[in-house]
């Protein structure tokens, strides 16, 4: 496993006792709303002969939901971190104990197994707020199309370029202001066109996205960074500067961000959200 899924593993493994489901409100919006998609996009008539794969499953939220709304489908349920996975078998043992035995948690990474799991084997996959953490997405979403059987479906959420928008203003400020080229903290997030061109190169059909921009609240950008940092979303492409210390940078970015997004009770943070579905044909390759 590469350094950078061991670090990834390390974050949500940590994140996942307590700290996660406190403060992954938008994750769980994200996640209603996915499963509300599913149930529009699916024939749930023949539901007790799907193989359903859930891709990063976490503490087990999408999960529950699939269990609760999809009556006798098989589900895999995949998550690179341990902790997530045992969480998620607790949360979805304790709201449906019978329906638990349908599902198979898999600790994996999830690019991995996409990789090695035998074609056609699926109906239905689906991700909440994991794609963005793919490191090769063009090889992995290939990979999916052979994992799903005719007439299949991929339906994810993930998040857009115009993420935490005020957060990369403010650090972009502090390093003009030291006569420094911007860098860039935190992941590189992909459009909905650029997700478009990668399901079309990997032979997707009636391919269908939505962009949804949500501002949420918080009582500080220090608060701000406190809850990103629970969910586990603390990677950061930056690289250390000479010049500047990271408590100087820290502490002009939370300057730079309550001087420019506050707003009423605290300061504002974007999230922009990406709810993407993708469909086999029904002559499969």
């Amino acid at each position: 496993m590469s350094s950078r899924k061991n670090a990834i593993r390390r974050q949500f493994n940590r994140s996942a006792a307590g700290s996660y489901d406190s403060h992954a409100h938008v994750q769980r919006s994200m996640a209603d709303r996915l499963a509300k998609q599913l149930r529009a996009a699916a024939d749930q008539g023949e539901s007790s002969k799907l193989h359903i794969a859930e891709i990063g499953c976490g503490t087990g939220t999408l999960t529950e939901m699939l269990v609760n709304d999809w009556p006798g489908a098989s589900i895999t349920a995949i998550d690179l971190a341990p902790a997530m996975l045992e969480a998620a078998e607790q949360r979805v043992r304790a709201s449906n104990e019978s329906g638990s035995s349908r599902v198979r948690f898999l600790h994996a990474d999830a690019e991995k197994w996409a990789t090695d799991a035998p074609a056609q084997s699926f109906d239905l996959i689906v991700s909440n707020a994991c794609f963005q953490w793919l490191s090769r997405p063009r090889e992995t979403l290939g990979n999916l199309r052979r994992l799903l059987r005719a007439e299949g479906l991929l339906v994810f959420a993930t998040f857009g370029p115009d993420t935490f928008r005020e957060l990369h203003e403010a650090f972009h400020e502090v390093y003009r202001a030291g006569g420094m080229e911007p860098q860039r903290h935190g992941l590189s997030y992909l459009s909905t066109t650029e997700w478009q061109s990668l399901l079309e190169e990997a032979d997707f059909s009636t391919i269908r996205c939505e962009r949804v921009v949500q501002t949420e609240k918080y009582a500080s950008a220090r608060e701000f960074l406190h809850s990103v940092k629970a969910v586990g979303a603390s990677t950061s492409e930056a690289a250390a500067r000479p010049g500047l210390s990271l408590r100087q940078l820290f502490t002009g970015m939370y300057k730079e961000y309550e001087n420019k997004f506050s707003i009423p009770g605290g300061v504002a943070a974007t999230y922009d959200l990406l709810f993407i579905q993708a469909g086999v044909s029904r002559k499969n390759k």
